[in-house]
């Protein structure tokens, strides 16, 4: 049987990309298996129901070592337990040395070998990449003044006069919410910041 896998790193990400390339090599819809989960890890629901579901013979498409992860260990273990132990052929559409039904002999081996350790090295290098980037950018944000996390509501300015109201029955609570435009939990939030700040 032949398969296809598939991996995005989040759900806003579009695998149209890689479901073209498999189409191309006339993988069925239902032998695709798609994750859309960080490649930083192989603990994965679509990956792991395809790994159980493989067996000898079978040959498993990915378009590139990327997409199958980018954790440099887990990536060797992985293509070493499909291929060595289970007798599965993997096929990396963007990287035809990477096709285990071709170059049995040693030097075919040993190239497709380095070439893994290699890509592999590179997507996990990537991966590391990106993270550093990311908090970069936060950090320039915030010295900008950027604020990140949910904005903070503040409370109308009539907010103690509406709180003694209702503390004094003459205003209902979801009244009070309505005018006071706050959540409950804001709400409460607010007041009992309120209560620290009289007894200060």
């Amino acid at each position: 049987m032949e398969y296809g896998y598939v991996r995005v790193s989040s759900k806003e990400q579009n695998e149209d990309r890689q479901l073209l390339a498999l189409k191309e090599h006339n993988i069925s819809p239902e032998h695709i298996f798609t994750d859309k989960q960080s490649g930083k890890d192989f603990i994965r629901p679509a990956w792991l129901s395809l790994a159980e579901r493989l067996t000898s013979g079978d040959l498993l498409y990915v378009h590139s070592i990327d997409r199958l992860g980018r954790n440099y260990e887990e990536i060797q273990h992985w293509w070493r337990v499909l291929t060595k132990e289970k007798g599965i052929d993997i096929a990396v559409v963007n990287m035809p040395l990477l096709d285990t039904r071709r170059g049995r002999d040693l030097m075919g081996t040993f190239l497709a070998d380095v070439v893994l350790q290699l890509l592999a090295f590179c997507a996990e290098n990537e991966r590391v990449n990106i993270r550093e980037r990311q908090a970069e950018g936060i950090r320039a944000a915030r010295m900008r003044g950027v604020k990140f996390g949910r904005p903070v509501i503040n409370p109308p300015e009539n907010f103690v006069g509406l709180v003694k109201k209702w503390e004094r029955g003459e205003l209902r609570f979801e009244e009070l919410l309505k005018q006071t435009e706050l959540s409950e939990t804001t709400f409460y939030r607010r007041l009992r910041e309120y209560r620290v700040q009289l007894k200060k």
